[in-house]
C-alpha cells in the first residue's frame, strides 16, 4: 500500500455517546494499516436530524461549523454512512444560495469517505487478516447503498474475515424502519418495517448481524431484544478488528 495522507476521524453522534466500541475498533484498523490519524475533539453533530426534520436552519448552522473544523483535514472517515450522506449530498443543498460555501461544502463531501468504501475503494485494502468465526447476516442500510451506492465494499470486507460464514439475509436492501426522526414521526410504521427486517434476520439463522451505520443497528437491538432473540449485533469495524 502506497503511503496515505493523515486520516481524520468524523466519529458519528450514536457511536460517540452510545458505541464507542465502534470507534475504537476503527481505530484499530486504521492504526494496524500504518495510517496516521487525528480526531478533532471539538466535532459535533453533522446536523442531519435537524436537516431530516426540516430544521434547515439548525441544519445549516452545524454544517458550517463541521466544515470549518474538518476543512484543515485531507481524508475524513467514518463509521457512518448516513452522516457521509449528509455531508457529500446535502451540504450543498444546503448552501445553493451561497457560491463560496457551496464551494467549500464540495469539497468536504468530495475527500469525506465511510469507512468501507475507504478501505476498499481508496486504499485497495479487501483483507486485513481478521478472523471472527460466526455465522453473520449483512443489513445494507438505505443511505449507504441507495444514495452513496455502497454495498459490494462491505461485502468484499467480510467475505475476507476468515473463520466467518456470511449468510444472505432476505431483503437485505429493505429498510430497517429507523430513518433518524421517522422512527419517531412514524412509531408505527417504523415498528412494522422493522419487525420484518428483525424476522428476516431470525430466519437466516445468523450468530451476528452486521452493518456500516449504528443508527440501523440499534434499531434492528432493539427490536431483537424484545423478541428476546440470541442473534447480537455488531459493526464491521468490530469485525474487521477481530484478530
Amino acid at each position: 500500500m502506497k503511503t496515505q495522507p493523515a486520516v481524520t476521524l468524523f466519529i458519528q453522534c450514536i457511536v460517540d455517546s452510545v458505541y464507542p466500541e465502534v470507534a475504537e475498533a476503527m481505530v484499530r484498523v486504521l492504526e494496524d494499516l500504518g495510517l496516521s490519524l487525528e480526531c478533532p475533539t471539538e466535532q459535533t453533530c453533522c446536523g442531519q436530524p435537524a436537516f431530516n426534520a426540516g430544521h434547515r436552519g439548525a441544519a445549516r448552522s452545524a454544517a458550517e461549523k463541521f466544515i470549518q473544523l474538518f476543512e484543515p483535514a485531507e481524508v475524513i472517515v467514518s463509521p457512518s454512512g448516513s452522516c457521509v450522506n449528509m455531508v457529500r449530498n446535502h451540504y450543498p443543498e444546503l448552501f445553493a444560495d451561497d457560491p463560496e460555501m457551496l464551494a467549500r461544502a464540495r469539497r468536504i463531501g468530495e475527500r469525506t469517505y465511510e469507512f468501507s468504501e475507504y478501505l476498499v475503494d481508496v486504499l485497495q485494502v479487501e483483507e486485513l487478516g481478521a478472523r471472527y468465526p460466526a455465522r453473520v447476516t449483512y443489513h445494507s442500510s438505505c443511505h449507504l447503498n441507495r444514495f452513496l451506492g455502497i454495498d459490494r465494499q462491505p461485502r468484499a470486507l467480510l467475505a475476507n474475515i476468515e473463520g466467518l460464514q456470511l449468510v444472505e439475509l432476505a431483503g437485505a436492501d429493505r429498510c430497517c424502519g429507523f430513518g433518524g426522526t421517522f422512527s419517531v414521526k412514524y412509531g408505527e410504521i417504523s415498528e412494522a418495517i422493522l419487525e420484518e427486517k428483525v424476522d428476516h434476520i431470525i430466519d437466516s439463522g445468523a450468530d451476528l448481524v452486521t452493518g456500516c451505520d449504528m443508527g440501523c443497528l440499534m434499531n434492528i437491538q432493539g427490536m431483537l431484544s424484545r423478541k428476546n432473540a440470541l442473534v447480537k449485533v455488531i459493526h464491521i469495524a468490530q469485525l474487521l478488528a477481530g484478530k
